[in-house]
């Protein structure tokens, strides 16, 4: 097969152990990302399949109505989470598969997130090196509530952390999550709203899709405690746009910690980034190589699979 791996601006693909599964396939590895959706096709030229890194490049319909005929297979490292328009390539005769997420490295991300927001740490790193010395007071975790607004394989993860730092975890969530958590012996909150009240640290972990698109409201965000902490590492459409920076402005919560945005990469001059309550990282939740080895392990399997005839982590195009 001709494949090709898109968006590799790290060069970091080639270095994994699982690139070896591809040995005797035509691979072409890119290692920019050039927004134009033209230039994108145009480097498709040829090739059977395409590997895509997690949403760095979004394939709507417009972009795979410009893709090349020879084009049969996407391989998705990581779920599906809106960066492919199934409709479209299933309109095309092109096969998209998703593999299983990166485990264990969003949750560590998360709850480093969760320590430099409660502590101030990149706010004092910064202001010592501008001489200037124990400019906050930071607050210590055991005894206050964290809350989870998700409670799948992510969240659950967050909360046992939370546990083991002493916090009593507060969960809101579909059914299936409340009878997680319930199991694992978490207080489920009465309802949304009750969750983003009670929360010291609140951590965000739905999945987004349609039905979560701009879950989290304004109002939601306006019943947070003036101390509280939100933190995202999930992603930024499940809060309503706009929410957030005005929340933040209002003080309520009054601070917040983000690993995803709207716009990645985030524009330099973001009001997010002149915000001394805010911590941003440049959605690092899956960058990890342990991360990169399950994610592109997947994404190579399903790829060998199919030209083997026996296609694996196979998505079904939604109904019309």
């Amino acid at each position: 097969m001709r494949i090709a791996i898109l968006d590799d601006y790290q060069d970091a693909v080639s270095n994994l152990a699982c690139f070896a599964r591809l040995t005797g396939h035509d691979v072409r590895v890119f290692h920019d990302t050039p927004g134009d959706p033209q230039v994108v096709a145009q480097r498709l030229q040829g090739c059977d399949a395409v590997v895509l890194i997690r949403e760095r490049t979004r394939f709507n319909a417009a972009l795979i109505a410009l893709l090349p005929g020879s084009l049969r297979l996407i391989s998705l490292t990581g779920p599906l989470s809106g960066q492919v328009d199934l409709q479209a390539a299933h309109a095309r005769g092109i096969t998209v598969c998703a593999g299983r997420g990166s485990g264990q490295s969003t949750p560590e991300l998360t709850w480093a997130l969760v320590m430099a927001g409660t502590r101030h740490v990149p706010l004092e790193d910064r202001r010592m090196r501008a001489g200037r010395w124990q400019t906050t007071i930071g607050r210590v975790l055991a005894g206050r509530t964290l809350g989870i607004l998700g409670y799948g394989r992510i969240g659950s993860k967050v909360a046992a952390y939370g546990r083991a730092f002493g916090m009593p975890v507060l969960v809101w969530g579909r059914e299936g999550s409340i009878e997680r958590a319930r199991t694992d012996g978490h207080e489920i909150a009465a309802d949304q709203a009750d969750l983003f009240a009670r929360s010291d640290v609140l951590s965000l972990h739905l999945s987004f899709n349609a039905g979560t698109r701009g879950a989290v409201r304004t109002s939601d965000l306006a019943r947070m405690k003036p101390d509280a902490l939100l933190v995202n590492t999930a992603r930024a459409g499940i809060i309503e746009p706009g929410a957030l920076l005005a929340a933040l402005r209002a003080g309520r919560p009054g601070f917040a910690a983000l690993d995803v945005f709207d716009t990645e990469p985030l524009p330099a001059d973001d009001p997010l980034l002149a915000m001394d309550n805010v911590i941003c990282t440049p959605h690092l939740g899956y960058v990890s190589r342990d991360g990169y080895e399950v994610l592109f392990g997947d994404a190579f399997d399903n790829l060998l699979a199919y030209a083997a005839g026996r296609p694996t982590g196979v998505l079904s195009a939604p109904q019309a």
